[in-house]
């Protein structure tokens, strides 16, 4: 119980399940955007990539997200090597936002939550910090995996993959500028996340789980961001894949609504 909520078995069990199709679309999303981005580089619509480029992050955002939370049905092996492919589409490290990303949710207002950090900033200072947000994220992920050398292993196979995508891009570039082009908007994308994923949904936050964060409700932005809005039911029920966040949602308004929590209404 959090605040006087249901627990998840009140709330409703069946929000848990996942079907396969679902899992396999989710996994396949990000790809699948690397392809169109292929195809737009190659018709020459440069002005489409950034947008491409967006539709990217949400989609590895997203699954990653679920992921890390074991809420995509996958054994321990394939949540693994998920977070390994997943995280290579941006150039990120999965393993290292997988361990801070827990110890986000066990410690939320905390010192010791390295990915919440920039919570306490103002928001300029969200901005400013986001070159070294994903930087002092794998540092602090590879200073715990001290001992654990398969961790390790994979932490370092994804800290080569950025400098791979660019040294690459500059090779490729006489033959096709999109390697390099990708690379670098989805180096710089990143700095973007202490601002949107942490800095806004968290700023001003209260000393009780409710007020800890907040929620976006509407229809266009929501299916945008894949559901990623809807923080506050996230973070109460974590286990519950992004899909189903809007029918939590709709099950907790009576319950949000009596504890004195307003959403935000967006389009």
């Amino acid at each position: 119980m959090r605040g006087g909520l249901p627990s998840l078995g009140e709330v409703g069990a069946d929000l848990l399940a996942v079907s396969p199709w679902r899992t396999r679309l989710a996994l396949v999303r990000p790809y699948l955007g690397i392809g169109v981005f292929a195809l737009v580089c190659w018709a020459g619509w440069w002005w489409l990539t950034p947008l491409v480029v967006f539709g990217i992050f949400v989609a590895v955002v997203t699954v990653t997200h679920d992921v890390v939370h074991r809420a995509l049905g996958l054994s321990a092996r394939q949540s693994d090597w998920a977070l390994f492919l997943m995280g290579l589409v941006l150039l990120e490290s999965g393993h290292a936002y997988r361990s801070t990303h827990l110890q986000h949710h066990r410690l939320f207002p905390s010192d010791e939550d390295p990915e919440g950090y920039p919570a306490n900033l103002s928001l300029l200072g969200a901005v400013v910090y986001g070159p070294v947000f994903l930087v002092r994220l794998w540092w602090w992920s590879w200073r715990r995996a001290r001992g654990d050398r398969g961790l390790r292993a994979w932490l370092l196979a994804e800290a080569v993959a950025p400098f791979a995508a660019v040294g690459g891009g500059v090779l490729l570039w006489p033959v096709t500028p999109g390697l390099l082009a990708y690379a670098v908007m989805a180096i710089a994308g990143s700095w973007v996340y202490p601002l949107l994923t942490v800095y806004l949904p968290h700023h001003d936050y209260g000393d009780e789980p409710l007020t800890q964060t907040r929620t976006l409700r509407g229809r266009v932005i929501p299916a945008i961001f894949l559901e990623l809005t809807y923080h506050l039911e996230h973070h109460l029920y974590p286990q519950i894949p992004s899909h189903r966040l809007p029918e939590l949602a709709r099950r907790l308004d009576p319950h949000l609504s009596a504890a004195g929590v307003r959403p935000i209404r967006v389009i």
